[in-house]
């Protein structure tokens, strides 16, 4: 069986809140936390933003303790991140309310575009 090739690139894109590092690509998702802290590394910048599709699978479902993980190591490691897509139809009301708070405080932000995302960040 063939197994369908990752292909995942960052590339630096220049902010007016500095340079962030852009994660695009199509392929499977980051499998575990441990992917999803290898990739906040290993980015061109401290700015990060990629696809929510790209995320552990489970990390929208606050009760399986993957989100929490993921932010808190952007956290400890003093990164931003962007979380990117669609998000007017989450359906369920603590992940509506995380969302809201995250934007809030700025550190992790959930945006439909990059654009949306540097205009939520905090310093």
């Amino acid at each position: 069986m063939l197994v369908p090739e990752v292909v995942v690139e960052q590339r630096l894109v220049e902010t007016t809140r500095g340079p962030v590092a852009l994660w695009e690509g199509t392929g499977p998702s980051l499998e575990t936390v441990g992917d999803f802290l290898d990739l906040l590394m290993s980015s061109l910048a401290t700015t990060v933003a990629l696809p929510v599709g790209s995320l552990p699978p489970g990390f929208l479902d606050l009760k399986s303790g993957i989100a929490g993980e993921c932010l808190q190591k952007v956290s400890n490691y003093r990164r931003r991140l962007a979380i990117l897509g669609d998000f007017t139809q989450v359906g369920s009301k603590p992940l509506r309310e995380f969302i809201g708070e995250s934007n809030r405080t700025g550190q992790v932000v959930f945006a439909s575009t990059l654009e949306e995302a540097v205009g939520l960040w905090r310093d």
